[in-house]
């Protein structure tokens, strides 16, 4: 039993509209699914990935009336996104052109890297990856060669790695491979890695026993899901969590995947996600994201859902 990568991570933002503004024109990202929290239909769920809304590519995010996240430990603290080397000059300009808060390139853990904030301080990290497939969206502002490629590495920060280690490595069957001093001098990153290994593949573990507890509000990560290839495998996870005794939510249908969700000792909300059926299980693939879509046990209560959600456009 192996996680094969990253399959999405899921963020949190106070403001759908200028998120969705910001991630499909100054990101160039394709809204592949636009649906609601299942837990909370009166929030927005929008999902951001590649032209093909592959898996290990999906920025998802939660819009809830909050307050700016405070900073700190128990928390994912930076998401990675993969890019080719030739093309981290490229976003240099794009993205100081769009008044963002972006650093210098530069050189973490052997790899080409550029360190920037969204408009809500929601915090990235470039990554070279010559490795990765490129599944390009026709209609993003962004050329296809400078596109972003998905997700990975992404960093979270605890106060010990014991406890985290532990369940990393004997419980999720991570590899422990090397470490590097934290980038902002705040202790030292190990990095573990699943599959076949690669930035895509790899969870940084950055131990900041300084730092104060984090509080999640807008500009925060909320949870970060693992690739299992199907249900099966799911249902494998689920009984192995059950006979470690690692407490989980169980099996979840969120119809265009299916998850199970738990806690690591660090505090942070990990979920396993099957890699289908997909995005385009209820929809046209050409057209998917364009329009509301809900699952089905939500769709009698389309017409009450969408008289509470304000326009994204």
């Amino acid at each position: 039993m192996n996680l094969t990568g990253i399959h999405h991570l899921t963020a949190i933002t106070a403001d759908a509209p200028s998120n969705n503004r910001f991630y499909t024109e100054t990101l160039g990202l394709r809204r592949v699914k636009m649906t609601v929290n299942q837990d909370d239909t009166s929030a927005y769920h929008l999902f951001f990935a590649d032209g093909a809304g592959t898996p290990g590519t999906d920025l998802t995010f939660f819009d809830w009336p909050v307050t700016s996240e405070k900073r700190g430990t128990n928390a994912i603290s930076r998401t990675g996104l993969r890019v080719v080397e030739d093309s981290l000059e490229y976003w240099v300009v794009r993205l100081r052109d769009a008044r963002l808060i972006c650093g210098e390139i530069g050189e973490i853990d052997g790899r080409a890297t550029l360190d920037f904030e969204d408009h809500e301080g929601q915090r990235f990290r470039l990554t070279a990856d010559t490795a990765s497939t490129a599944h390009p969206w026709d209609r993003s502002p962004v050329p296809p060669e400078h596109q972003i490629r998905g997700l990975g590495p992404i960093t979270i920060s605890v106060p010990q790695l014991a406890p985290t280690e532990t369940v990393l490595t004997h419980l999720m069957n991570m590899r422990a491979v090397r470490d590097y001093p934290s980038p902002d001098g705040q202790g030292q990153v190990h990095v573990f890695e699943m599959g076949a290994g690669g930035p895509a593949a790899e969870l940084h573990v950055a131990v900041q026993p300084g730092l104060p507890v984090a509080q999640q509000g807008a500009g925060a990560v909320h949870h970060v899901a693992f690739r299992v290839p199907d249900k099966q495998a799911l249902s494998q996870w689920a009984e192995r969590l059950n006979t470690l005794r690692m407490p989980s939510s169980g099996e979840v249908e969120r119809f265009y995947f299916r998850s199970l969700y738990f806690r690591e000792p660090g505090g942070n909300l990990f979920e396993l996600a099957t890699d289908g059926p997909g995005f385009d299980v209820d929809e046209p693939f050409e057209t998917m994201g364009e329009a509301l879509s809900l699952p089905p046990f939500l769709e009698p209560k389309r017409a009450a859902i969408e008289a509470r959600l304000k326009p994204l456009d």
